[in-house]
């Protein structure tokens, strides 16, 4: 249950009764009535704001409006304190009862608690990754493949139906470098001395397999061919040899994308022409000059005709080229046609995730979107800033084997793929986020994917000491009988208000498509645990296994079992394996 959710639905019938009672016109609107926790917790554990949006459509005084509305939800079972604070925020102090039954709920859940069809099965497209297909994943790459992925794991908690989607760059100058790289491995593994790597070109061992395959499917035939042909061949070659280096890269972070969308493909397809044709349709493209650009003019720049998309007419700054003054599209064409193909696949609401250096690129897609679809596609653009990676607080070297940059396997095979992806997420996407070896593996507090895991596997210590000694019935159903009434201690009644807020933290992370917050929320867990543990350290009363109470012992089992399965929840949305013994 989502109480917050809950106590909305309170809140909106106490409401219409005063509606019934003549004391607040009909039909008011309710949307912006929400129910939250207070900002100082010792007001109270709820708080709406019911009288303070809804006073003025009202045409009465707030706090009077508060003082009507706080009398009717003070009849709730649930409540047992209300008070009216401030213009008219009315804070509810909820019953120990009421915490104490989401225990058995939990229990019922298990590693499922937090669910909820808040999405109602609606489809949504998350484009994450999609880099060029032109070598092996890089570090750089790690941060928005976590993100995504995560993302997608948050959104199907809430009941979306979500695409995992990589969009191939396999067209443009940079496939095309890719290929003559691997026609100079091909040349190599025919036993030629290539020496030197020509500036350029990409100079990593990733692409000596792909010239030794090239020679085992060709043999020296290529070499016979005219250029651009033998080019086609080996760019194919490469291209889907650098694609299976990726997906194995991605697959030791447990990622694995639906569908793998060719730019190629779009090119070939005629989308982008079709696309230029419905833009123009709607009025939305023009043949004009731009202005010169903002701050330096660079010295190859001209004023000249240009066929442009109308971008201003959506919020962007400038109006956007469409054609390059060689007659080829610019990168901003082919972008257009492939968010209309997601919008005409039955997408309403794409998310892409993308690079730092990609924020410039936001409002002109944004401004694309809303002209070609008629506002009514909504698009979301998430930024990754970068990884700073340090050893012992010292910047990392790169990677001689690699080329010129440290891979995604090297991080994963040095420290592990649960702590990579946990790490990735302790950050807001969008400030930079310092990824220190040594201190990833600390077993400390200043180590959050330790402190969570710690958390767990303390419980399951517990839980297998108990089970070893065989005097209890450890059963999620036997555990949800306990007499739940024996915790009263506010460290272990902290836990449990934490515990319950968890289907609310989920369901606010993914309506604004930040799953960090759960790796923020897991952290504030494990602290309210870890808390309670130390507590029953000093206070022998509190501790989790009363030789003189079974009773209580009950109860404080399924209260960290309960836990345990709101932190599996939780990492099961980083897609991070619970950890049930430290070693």
């Amino acid at each position: 249950m989502n109480i917050f959710r809950y106590f909305e639905g309170r809140v909106e019938a106490a409401l219409r009764g005063l509606e019934e009672e003549g004391a607040l016109p009909s039909g008011l609107d309710l949307a912006r009535v929400a129910v939250e926790p207070p900002r100082d917790p010792s007001h109270g554990d709820l708080s709406t704001n019911a009288a303070m949006v809804l006073a003025k459509p009202a045409g009465v005084n707030p706090r009077e409006l508060a003082g009507q509305l706080a009398a009717r939800l003070g009849a709730e079972e649930a409540v047992t304190e209300v008070g009216v604070a401030g213009p008219g925020f009315i804070n509810l102090r909820l019953n120990p009862s009421f915490w104490q039954a989401r225990i058995p709920e939990i229990l019922r859940s298990g590693p499922a608690y937090g669910a909820s069809d808040v999405g109602a099965g609606e489809a949504v497209n998350v484009e994450y990754v999609s880099a060029n297909p032109t070598g092996p994943m890089h570090v750089g790459h790690v941060r928005g493949a976590v993100f995504g992925d995560a993302l997608c794991n948050l959104l199907e908690k809430v009941g979306y139906k979500v695409c995992r989607e990589y969009y191939i760059n396999d067209a443009g100058g940079q496939i095309e470098v890719l290929a003559r790289s691997a026609f100079l491995r091909y040349r190599e593994a025919l036993g030629e001395d290539i020496g030197q790597i020509p500036e350029g070109l990409y100079p990593g061992d990733y692409l000596k397999p792909v010239g030794q395959a090239l020679v085992a499917t060709h043999g020296k035939s290529l070499l016979e061919k005219d250029e651009p042909e033998a080019l086609s061949i080996v760019r194919e070659a490469a291209v889907e040899a650098m694609m299976e280096l990726i997906r194995g890269d991605l697959g030791v972070l447990g990622i694995v994308h639906e569908t793998f969308f060719s730019e190629l493909a779009l090119h070939r397809s005629g989308s982008v022409e079709q696309t230029l044709k419905v833009l123009e349709d709607k009025g939305l493209i023009y043949i004009g000059e731009l202005e010169p650009p903002k701050g330096e003019v660079p010295d190859d720049w001209e004023a000249r005709p240009q066929t442009l998309f109308r971008s201003t007419e959506f919020g962007d700054d400038t109006d956007r080229a469409l054609k390059k003054s060689d007659g080829s599209w610019t990168y901003f064409a082919p972008d257009i046609a492939y968010h209309l193909d997601k919008y005409n696949r039955g997408y309403r609401t794409m998310i892409d995730v993308w690079g730092a250096d990609h924020s410039g690129y936001i409002k002109r897609m944004r401004a694309a979107i809303a002209g070609v679809t008629d506002g009514n596609a909504d698009f979301d653009v998430k930024i990754c800033q970068l990884v700073r990676l340090f050893r012992n607080g010292e910047p990392v070297k790169m990677s001689k084997r690699s080329g010129d940059f440290v891979t995604l396997r090297e991080v994963v095979d040095e420290v592990g793929k649960d702590v990579v992806r946990f790490m990735m997420l302790t950050r807001k996407n969008d400030a930079p986020l310092d990824f220190d070896f040594a201190k990833v593996m600390e077993q400390s507090r200043d180590n959050p994917v330790f402190y969570v895991q710690y958390a767990n596997a303390r419980i399951h210590s517990v839980l297998r000491n108990v089970a070893e000694e065989g005097t209890y019935d450890l059963s999620d159903g036997a555990l949800a009988n306990a007499d739940f009434t024996l915790l009263a201690d506010e460290a272990e009644m902290a836990l449990l208000k934490l515990m319950a807020s968890f289907p609310r933290q989920v369901e606010q992370a993914a309506l604004a498509h930040e799953p960090h917050r759960i790796a923020f929320y897991l952290d504030d867990l494990a602290a309210a645990f870890h808390g309670l543990w130390n507590k029953g350290k000093d206070d022998h009363s509190l501790r989790f296994i009363r030789a003189d109470h079974r009773d209580v012992t009950l109860a404080r089992l399924a209260l960290i079992r309960a836990a345990a399965y709101v932190i599996a929840a939780g990492l099961g949305i980083l897609g991070v394996e619970p950890t049930e013994e430290m070693r």
